[in-house]
């Protein structure tokens, strides 16, 4: 039967949507809107195929498909990635999620563009999943005892029925769905299960509202229970709470359990559930933010250095999860954030052409090429251009990106209307009202432009709801319809228009877009406009390394054909008035950095001083601002972030520079690292005191020699006092008078006095050329569970270290490399923790 739903559907779908409108039956695309008692305001999906691309988004979707995912297969052929003799297709392989993952995103784009070879292709994988379920409900195969790599192919399985109506896939999943009730209770989530679970609960309570089974809504709660505690760790800021266990402070499981309170609230209606998806969002900004509005992760959480960066898995996790909780929470900031991350982060992942990606994306990224970054999954390929970039989690799992994004920019309301969700060049065919067909055709040029126009077609007329959000970032939005001004818009909020809609009706959306800064770390800026964040334009030598067997495939480096170290030269006055924007022609695709139709032509200055690091990779941190530069001013182009993979997002300012005096004090009682910026490993608040995290399971450069650092410090003479309690592994202390901080254990230039607990001393030393020099030492009996007041005082070359109440020093030095610098502190594989900082400074 479910061969014979999947041929029919393949020979109607395409002759229906050559019809004015589409008729939408149960058979073939019916919404899935709240049963009880689940939350009864929740957005429908329109199903896939429903939303279809036009413009420039249509042009990503078909580099996609004549790219990365159009020749996946062809690039990973082994039995353990995509070959036919995969596990997932009942070969020999071992491929775990990859395979799911491919296929998640490859039916996405498929039936999003209507593609006959791309759903040939997809037809396999789903042929086989659909025939591999045993008797007991459990499908895939046969030797792959784990929850996980199963929840990807869930969400394939939705995408497949909603595009064909296979009711054999309602079937199937309703089967595994009373596998997993029976078996959970046994054999309980674990590892990465445990982390997704969010994924599973979402098809499950999709799967709720086509068929009404209790059983379902008792998977969900057992699901819930058996996940990570999500709503505290959210809400909490517990990220880095959980000792060796990695799985909580992941960039792609956080990115990825995002959609978890959401789904959660959805199913439950707990208050806290919603709370803590944006207590969740404020601290990942507060702690982790990059310019694009995403938390990074190289894979680990990273903090905001301007030289981390984001996984591309992260990157489209985090856009799945704000899509689902786009659609279960009212709240325009949602749709704020995925535009932001869609139309920035996620183009700069990728080659210009789709056919290569970069593991790692950095806000500052001055060369793509293979070597060791620091990172704490420090992969050689992972800042490289190539199929092979980094781990391969993210090769199979980008696919989904665009075609999701078109996928969920519009959805069903349950009240017989449509909301826009994400605003871009679509054609969206849906029933409103009492079934009645709508076409709309939203014609934009959007985000590069800032007008919208939606042309309703209707065979009758109809009354229904248009949710429309207004971007936050817009000061002055009209609304039109039929060319009548609209009233009572206002910034960040969702207006619903709800009229008796006829064919030929439209709709203009006018969202003007203004300039401006944004600050970043290091009292550092980004420059926006509407949803984009530009980045000074970049020109690139590309130098081929590898040309693969599958034609038209490549690794290649990218190395810079002129400077980046600028900073930018602004007054006091508008900032409209010092920027111009000088807008072109949009053409078919505006990330091709050579005919992108926004430049941002700003003034600027070189600072010779900013160069790129020791690794001769990375750029090194910004310059705190402002900073003093006596180069020539210069006119600076600034094109959109996704448009190049190069770039210089995070742009100090030029001015005088500045050097603290009196008092530097921190407590840490609120919670936050605000000013304190991390270099390898993590560091976080826990019970008022900061805390250098395990970094068990991480197997990169950066897990050694972990410091952070506040970095609007600049102390020359001082006293420097901490309490500290340095745990039994490792050594950890401060470091003082830093400048050129980086990842690595003695990548910095700066003085450290640490307190061993291993070998029971109190030492100093400094960091020269890399590497570390032993100044002085004394014996110290060191209990590791004791706290001590750690005390430092210098004045010009006299260090002199104190501990406890001692009023002579335990050890000190003369040494007068270094003069001035930050103040900070530092972690030799243990994990210590400080609180009750206080740096005066002293005056002659």
């Amino acid at each position: 039967m479910g061969k014979f739903f999947r041929l029919l559907s393949t020979l109607i779908l395409p002759l229906l949507w050559q019809c004015e409108v589409v008729a939408q039956n149960n058979n073939i695309a019916d919404y899935a809107f709240s049963r009880a008692p689940l939350l009864k305001s929740t957005y429908a999906e329109l199903p896939l195929g429903s939303i279809r691309a036009k413009g420039w988004l249509l042009k990503q979707l078909e580099l996609q498909a004549n790219g990365a995912t159009g020749y996946a297969e062809e690039l990973y052929p082994e039995p353990d990635n995509l070959g036919l003799d995969s596990d997932w297709l009942g070969g020999s392989g071992k491929g775990w999620e990859r395979p799911a993952y491919y296929v998640k995103g490859l039916v996405a784009l498929a039936y999003t563009l209507n593609s006959e070879t791309l759903k040939e292709k997809a037809r396999k994988w789903i042929e086989y999943t659909l025939n591999s379920q045993q008797q007991n409900g459990l499908f895939g195969p046969k030797q792959m005892n784990d929850w996980w790599p199963r929840m990807p192919m869930l969400y394939a399985l939705k995408s497949f029925y909603e595009a064909t109506g296979d009711q054999e896939v309602i079937l199937f999943l309703s089967s595994y769905f009373k596998y997993q009730v029976q078996n959970l209770p046994a054999s309980p989530l674990r590892d990465w299960s445990k982390s997704r679970a969010g994924d599973n609960i979402e098809v499950v309570l999709w799967l709720y509202n086509k068929t009404g089974e209790k059983h379902l809504l008792e998977l969900a709660s057992l699901l819930e229970k058996q996940a990570y505690p999500w709503k505290q760790i959210f809400s909490r800021n517990m990220f880095y709470h959980f000792g060796d266990d990695f799985q909580t402070k992941h960039g792609v499981n956080v990115g990825q359990a995002l959609r978890f309170p959401a789904i959660a609230y959805q199913h439950t209606q707990d208050q806290f559930y919603k709370q803590a998806f944006f207590k969740g969002i404020d601290h990942l900004i507060s702690d982790h933010a990059q310019p694009t509005g995403i938390a990074s992760g190289t894979e680990f959480l990273a903090g905001k250095s301007s030289i981390q960066g984001a996984e591309t898995c992260t990157v489209v996790e985090w856009m799945q999860s704000l899509e689902t909780a786009a659609r279960i929470i009212e709240d325009p900031s949602i749709g704020d954030r995925l535009e932001k991350i869609a139309f920035n982060a996620l183009p700069a992942q990728f080659s210009r052409d789709l056919k290569e990606h970069l593991y790692y994306t950095q806000p500052n990224q001055v060369r793509c090429v293979r070597g060791h970054n620091g990172f704490d999954e420090d992969y050689p390929e992972s800042l490289l251009l190539s199929p092979y970039s980094g781990m391969g989690c993210c090769r199979f799992n980008m696919h989904m990106g665009w075609p999701y994004f078109v996928k969920n920019s519009w959805a069903a309301t349950p009240d017989g209307g449509l909301a826009i969700l994400t605003y871009a060049p679509v054609e969206v065919r849906a029933l409103v009202a009492n079934n009645i067909p709508v076409k709309v055709s939203e014609e934009t040029d959007y985000p590069f432009g800032d007008q919208i126009r939606l042309k309703l077609s209707l065979k009758e007329s109809a009354t229904f709801p248009l949710r429309l959000r207004i971007p936050g970032w817009c000061k002055n939005a009209t609304i039109k319809i039929n060319g009548k001004t609209q009233s009572g818009l206002s910034s960040g909020k969702i207006v619903t228009l709800k009229r008796q809609w006829k064919d030929g009706d439209e709709v203009l959306l006018n969202f003007p877009m203004e300039v401006k800064l944004t600050g970043q770390v290091n009292n550092a800026v980004s420059v926006e406009r509407g949803p984009l964040i530009y980045a000074l334009k970049v020109d690139a030598r590309k130098v081929i390394t590898k040309v693969h067997s599958v034609a038209g495939f490549a690794d290649y480096e990218l190395y810079p054909n002129k400077d980046w170290n600028y900073g930018l030269v602004l007054s006091k006055g508008s900032l409209d008035e010092q920027v111009k924007v000088e807008i072109s022609r949009l053409t078919d695709d505006p990330f091709d950095p050579a005919n992108t139709p926004i430049v941002l032509k700003i003034k600027g200055k070189k600072i010779p001083g900013w160069t790129i690091s020791y690794n001769n990779i990375s750029a090194f941190e910004v310059p705190y601002s402002p900073v003093t530069s006596s180069e020539p001013e210069e006119e600076l182009s600034l094109i959109p972030y996704g448009a190049q993979n190069l770039r210089i997002s995070i742009l100090p300012l030029v001015g005088s520079e500045r050097a603290t005096k009196g008092t530097f004090t921190a407590n840490f009682e609120d919670g936050k690292m605000d000013g304190w910026i991390f270099y390898g490993g993590g560091w976080f608040v826990k019970d008022g005191a900061i805390r250098n995290a395990s970094n068990h399971g991480s197997w990169g450069a950066g897990i050694h020699g972990s410091k952070v650092l506040a970095s609007h410090t600049q102390f020359s003479d001082f006293s420097f006092q901490t309490d500290i309690v340095t745990g039994e592994k490792g050594d950890a202390g401060v470091i003082f008078r830093v400048s050129k901080p980086f990842i690595g254990a003695d990548f910095y230039e700066g003085y450290y006095v640490g307190v061993n607990p291993v070998l029971n001393r109190v030492e100093i030393g400094k960091a020269v050329d890399q590497k570390y020099k032993m100044l002085a030492s004394s014996a110290f009996k060191v209990n590791p569970e004791q706290k001590y007041r750690l005390t430092v005082k210098a004045k010009g070359p006299s260090i002199r270290v104190y501990l406890g109440s001692s009023t002579e020093p335990l050890v000190s030095v003369s040494d007068a490399e270094y003069r001035q610098g930050m103040v900070g502190l530092r972690s030799y594989d243990g994990m210590p923790w400080f609180d009750n900082i206080i740096v005066k400074g002293l005056t002659e």
